[in-house]
Parts: structure tokens; sequence; C-alpha cells
């Protein structure tokens, strides 16, 4: 083993601790009642303060430990100087200690992309659905996912005062996933997840043609993902354009590591290299396992709509 640890190791590292400062700034932002809420393309696509001071952190931290790195965050913010007390320059020790996989232990920091989503969710944050709200920073490399970390900010929110708020999940191809119990939804069961405040009828159509036995429906696609993981989902299913590579990145990847799959509505896999298009055009399908049976159930209408990238 040589003595510092793989690049990509330090970033995880880095930006699992990076991760955890945006959710507070999250936390303190709604605590503090000022929300600074602007409206963006329309009313179901919000930035609220949150969102701006949570993204200038994210990227200033990230940018100035690893100056190299290609960084795409969902905020188009004016280039301005970033306060002291937003850069966050630790690292969590437990990743550190994790040995890299091989085929990444040679990456250089020009070669990965960083995509973040400051705050996931921002339309339930402005309503009080505070446990659909996410942090997403996700690590490309050759246009792959290959790591991610989400945190939640408000995890536990609903026990009150005195509960410990907040938790961080990552995850890594070829290291797993860390922060979380993972579960499969017992059985044959079909639950499928999909969007709170996005539907219309393409969406509703191919929700039904999966045949759930049940259906969710929720903010944030970190959210989403993490209900897979966590045995509360079996699909998300988004037959739609909304979906952002930012939304995507983070979650793809942990989703990733524990063996399930996110495509588009086709099948194909998501590309994040710096230079693509940002919408995932073709919608949103992800599992955790039999991926296979979702695509296959997606109907033609929905195809034709949606066409891949």
């Amino acid at each position: 083993m040589s003595g510092s640890p793989a690049v990509v190791m330090r970033l995880v590292a880095s930006a699992h601790t990076v991760a955890e400062k945006a959710g507070a700034i999250v936390r303190k932002v709604l605590h503090s009642g000022e929300l600074g809420i602007v409206e963006k393309t329309g009313a179901n696509d919000l930035q609220t303060l949150a969102d701006r001071l949570a993204q200038q952190s994210i990227c200033a931290s990230l940018s100035r430990s690893f100056p190299k790195i290609t960084i795409i965050g969902e905020e188009e913010l004016p280039a301005e100087e970033i306060k002291e007390d937003l850069i966050e320059g630790g690292h969590s020790e437990e990743i550190l200690q994790k040995t890299c996989p091989a085929e990444y232990s040679g990456l250089k920091e020009e070669e990965l992309v960083v995509w973040v989503d400051p705050l996931d969710g921002t339309k339930e944050y402005t309503e009080g659905l505070l446990d659909n709200v996410t942090v997403l920073i996700g690590i490309a490399y050759k246009g792959r996912a290959i790591a991610g970390v989400i945190n939640q900010p408000f995890f536990n929110y609903q026990l009150g005062a005195g509960a410990s708020l907040g938790r961080t999940i990552w995850g890594m191809l070829g290291l797993g996933a860390f922060g979380f119990q993972l579960q499969e939804v017992p059985g044959d069961k079909r639950i499928v997840t999909t969007t709170r405040s996005h539907s219309n009828k393409l969406v509703t159509d191919c929700v039904i043609a999966m045949e759930p036995h049940e259906i969710i429906k929720v903010g944030g696609a970190g959210n989403k993902i993490i209900q897979l993981v966590e045995g509360k989902a079996s699909a998300y299913v988004f037959a739609s354009p909304g979906c952002k590579k930012w939304d995507t990145c983070a979650p793809e990847a942990i989703l990733h590591a524990v063996g399930g799959k996110l495509t588009d509505m086709h099948g194909n896999a998501y590309c994040y290299n710096a230079n693509v298009k940002h919408m995932n055009s073709a919608g949103v399908l992800a599992t955790l396992r039999n991926h296979e049976y979702y695509v296959s159930r997606v109907p033609q209408s929905v195809l034709q709509a949606l066409k891949s990238d």
C-alpha cells in the first residue's frame, strides 16, 4: 500500500464531510424562517437561500481541496467571493481507511466530474415535507457514476426535540454502500415510488403498467433511491423529462454499489461526462432487483414519447 490514499477516496471522504456541512446549512436556513424563495421556471421549480448557500459551500469546499476536478451544480449562481465560514476542509477518516478498488486507484483529479444538487426536493422543503429533502454529491469517471454521497438533513425529524437530526449515506462501485441498512421489499410485492409534484398522463400510465400492488408519491430523486435500498419501494418509475444529471448521479452510484440499477425508460444507461446535456430526457427507471421486468412493462406510448439521449 502506498502511503497516501487514492485521489478518488480523498474526494469521497471530503464530499462526505462537505455534504454534512451543506445539510447543516439547509437546517439552519429553515430554522431561521427566512427561506428566500425564488421561482426559477415556475411554481414547481423553486430555489431558496438554502439551495444557494449549500451549493456555494459544496463547490467552494471541493474545488479548494481538488482544484482540477470539474464540478457541475444545479444552481446558476453569480461568481462571488465565498464567505470563509461556508468552507469545509475536513474529511471522513472512516472512508480514508477503506481500500480503493484497484480500477479507480490511479484516477487523477482532472478525470473526475462531480455533479451537485445542493438541495434535492426544494418544493417539499418549502412545504415542510422535510424527510423528502437530500443533498446530493455524485462522482463520475468516463461517464459512469462511480461514487455518491447523500445527506438527509432532516432524517429523524419526526422524533421531535432531542433526536439526532440528519444522516449521510455513501457508496462506491466495488466497495458497497454505507450509512444505512440494506433491505428489499418482501417477496413478490411490487411497490412503485414516483413523483409527487411533476405527474402527467404518461407518468401515470407507466406506473400503472408496472402492475404495482402499491404506489407511493414522494418528492426528491435522492429520497426515492433511499426508499429502494431500505426496502420501502421496489421501483422508482418516472416516465418524463424533468430529472437532471445532478439528481441521479449520486443516487445511481449508491444503488449500483449494492447491485441495483438506474436507467432511462428504454433500459439505457445515462452518461455523466462534463459535456452531456443536463436533462435526463428519457425518464428514470430505478430498481434494487428485477430491473428487466420493469423495463419490459414500459408502454410503447412512453418509449415513443421519450427518446433516448
